[in-house]
């Protein structure tokens, strides 16, 4: 009796919400779908007990109350008899249809046996439990590219395990959190779909940072009557403003879910505020009954609260790819504390909410009729996705993929004729040019952003027009592009093409490229040591394969200097030239220092340098009276302590094409990487426009200068940099 209360419950709640809205000839067949799937799973219990059955029911329930179409509660119901009840496909086809059983066989995950799936024709080989994971996820996303239904039902499948979770070992636990937070959170975001994204980031949250959300839930539950009486003061006053206009609307405070909190306090303390400064915990937002009356809302907001400058966005005129419409502003509302607002119809808020799914839901007075046909046409991510999966044989880079480009933080950029390409953020315009066809990124030679030329490397930004002009010959890739430290690269897809276009090249073009990188780097970097030495240093058994591992891409330059650093520490032939703790005068290395006898500044003090008479420095505390009130501003320098580890002078060449500003970027690109400049000299070559810039500059080792090296080459205008023994 007590296992019938349990199944009758949540057969009762989702008999309740599907009458809300189908008919009684469609509840009668999903009926029948909940009776095949109750047997199927007949005598099965979840790891907490309770009968296996109410987890499809609870799955159902999820998509029910967005009011999704028949076929998709159907597919919710039976998503797991194939896997667990050894229920073949053809069956369910046959007993409820394709469209059903392609949805089911979509969301179900593989076995560990090496098969060729019938419904997706993939091959796949298996051996591990983390291939497993890899490849269902890619089979659900390929299914998703033809019915975005089978998404959908995992999405909610993937909610209720989150919210019985507690039921699992803990190694369990925390990888299926991970899982979650890393893909179908993102997933659920990238469809719209923000109820379903938020809770399965809270439920993440919980297990992976268990301290943190403890104390979060405390903070917000101690602060939300002050919040409350806040909000609810301001929903007043602006609704007596919108009467007065007319305006129809219905206003609340919107509660900000933990993990988004967690975010926020993270980004508050990285510029010194606290907990008690954020107000914006809750948000107002406004739902009206049209477009136009969202942007009269939006003057009177604007008119009764000073807004925030830099913050509005309108992503009604300008939707987001997800279908999300709304306008944002920020607003310094009653006691002088900023306030979040959201403006959007009720339309609107539905699809803010659901998403995707919103274009699913059933049509009231339409038999079987829904709002998504098609529609996966109009998400040009999917079709990412699908063609990715024709040029990833390996399905934990395909995953990678996937999480790198498509899922996470994208920046939305324009190609000529005005389509919108979205790239995660970072990317450039050789990633741009990989994503609109691989050949224009195999022989991209230059870029435009906004009708400017650009390098390769520059990082997009939302909204560019980006134009890439190709080579007239087919030149192919250039392993520079590989290099983790010249940024060319931020997408793993782009990333994966160039590796690809090197691997399928000739032995002797591997080993030929290999050499030469291999060489360029030992000559820029002065160092005395052989291939076979270098080969050695990097765990190789030869220096051929040394030689065909750099020539194909397979690992980057930067591994050279690591392997150099690790085993010698030091640049050959330097002596070190800051010692730990010394007192370091910026931009000029070779003054003498003192510290000021009247505030006795000590390492880690805050300080300031005064150049005195006899041209040495000397170092005050910041607040000493001498520092405030006797010292002449033309003769304060800055100054720092020096680093804890030694570093070394060494003396480069800069050969490039002079051009204004030249110099200039040369000097933010040392200082960006945290190196100093010691000195530095430039001389023209008669006849052209070269140019040689001699510096000297101070750094940790051959890893910091290689790096640098690369930085500097990609300047446009730099033909080469070495490095010279003094």
């Amino acid at each position: 009796m007590e296992i019938l209360t349990e199944i009758n419950i949540p057969k009762n709640k989702l008999k309740t919400t599907l009458e809300l809205y189908l008919n009684p000839t469609q509840i009668e067949e999903i009926n029948d779908v909940l009776d095949f799937a109750e047997k199927s799973h007949k005598d099965q219990k979840r790891i907490s007990g309770e009968p296996y059955i109410i987890h499809p029911i609870a799955t159902a329930q999820n998509l029910a109350e967005m009011k999704l179409d028949t076929t998709t509660i159907k597919g919710a119901l039976l998503h797991d008899v194939i896997e667990d009840c050894n229920v073949s496909y053809n069956e369910i086809e046959k007993l409820f249809g394709s469209e059903v059983a392609y949805i089911v066989d979509g969301a179900t995950k593989l076995k560990n046996i090496d098969k060729i799936n019938e419904s997706s024709q993939m091959a796949i080989e298996i051996n591990t439990p983390q291939r497993t994971r890899s490849a269902t996820l890619r089979k659900i996303l390929i299914a998703m590219t033809k019915d975005v239904r089978v998404v959908l039902i995992k999405l909610s499948d993937r909610l209720h395990n989150m919210q019985t979770l507690k039921y699992l070992p803990a190694s369990r636990q925390l990888r299926i959190a991970r899982e979650t937070l890393d893909i179908h959170a993102p997933l659920a975001h990238r469809l719209g779909m923000n109820e379903i994204k938020w809770k399965l980031e809270d439920e993440s949250f919980r297990y992976l940072n268990p301290e943190n959300y403890k104390m979060i839930s405390k903070l917000v539950a101690r602060k939300r009557l002050e919040r409350e009486r806040y909000v609810n003061a301001a929903v007043e006053s602006l609704k007596t403003e919108l009467e007065k206009s007319n305006i129809k609307s219905l206003i609340y405070g919107r509660a900000k879910h933990l993990y988004s909190i967690y975010k926020k306090i993270n980004r508050y303390q990285e510029i010194g505020r606290k907990f008690n400064e954020i107000h914006d915990l809750f948000a107002l937002r406004i739902l009206t009954d049209n477009i136009n009356d969202c942007y009269k809302t939006l003057g009177i907001v604007h008119s009764k609260w000073r807004p925030l400058q830099g913050e509005f966005d309108d992503y009604i005129g300008n939707p987001k790819e997800n279908m999300y419409q709304s306008l944002h502003t920020s607003v310094i509302g009653p006691g002088n504390y900023s306030m979040e607002i959201q403006i959007r119809t009720k339309e609107m808020e539905k699809i803010a909410q659901e998403g995707v799914a919103s274009h699913w839901s059933y049509k009231e007075g339409e038999q079987n009729v829904t709002n998504g046909n098609n529609f996966e046409q109009q998400i040009t991510w999917l079709k990412q996705i699908l063609e990715w999966q024709q040029e990833f044989t390996e399905d934990e880079e395909y995953l990678s993929s996937v999480k790198t480009d498509i899922l996470s933080d994208q920046v939305f950029v324009y190609t000529p004729k005005g389509d919108v390409i979205d790239l995660p953020i970072g990317a450039t315009p050789l990633d741009f040019a990989y994503r609109v066809h691989t050949e224009l990124g195999h022989n991209a030679t230059r870029a435009y952003i906004n009708n400017k030329i650009v390098a390769l490397n520059t990082i997009l930004q939302n909204g560019d027009l980006v134009e890439i002009k190709k080579s007239r010959k087919n030149k192919g890739p250039n392993i520079n592009w590989l290099n983790p430290e010249l940024n060319f690269l931020s997408s793993i897809g782009a990333q994966t093409k160039v590796r690809q276009w090197f691997n399928k090249q000739n032995k002797n073009v591997i080993e030929r490229e290999g050499k030469k990188i291999l060489n360029k780097e030992l000559t820029r970097l002065s160092i005395d040591l052989s291939e076979s030495e270098i080969a050695e240093k990097m765990d190789f058994t030869t220096t051929k394969e040394l030689i065909e591992a750099l020539g194909s891409g397979t690992i980057p330059i930067t591994r050279i200097a690591e392997a150099i650093d690790r085993t010698e520490n030091k640049i050959k032939n330097n002596n070190p030239s800051v010692q730990p703790g010394v007192l370091v005068v910026i931009g000029e290395q070779d003054l003498l220092t003192k510290i000021g006898r009247c505030c006795n500044p000590i390492h880690g003090d805050e300080i300031i340098g005064y150049l005195t008479r006899n041209q040495d420095v000397t170092v005050h505390k910041i607040s000493c009276n001498n520092a405030k009130y006797s010292l002449k501003p033309e003769k304060i320098v800055d100054v720092n302590w020096g680093e804890y580890t030694t570093t070394y002078s060494s003396r480069l060449i800069v050969n490039a094409y002079d051009r204004v500003g030249l110099i200039r970027d040369i000097t933010m690109v040392v200082s960006s990487e945290g190196v100093n400049i010691h000195k530095i000299t430039s001389s023209e070559n008669k006849g052209s426009n070269a140019v040689n810039i001699a510096m000297t500059v101070y750094t940790r080792g051959v890893q910091q200068l290689s790096k640098l090296f690369s930085r500097l080459e990609a300047i446009p205008g730099i033909e080469s940099v070495i490095r010279i023994n003094e």
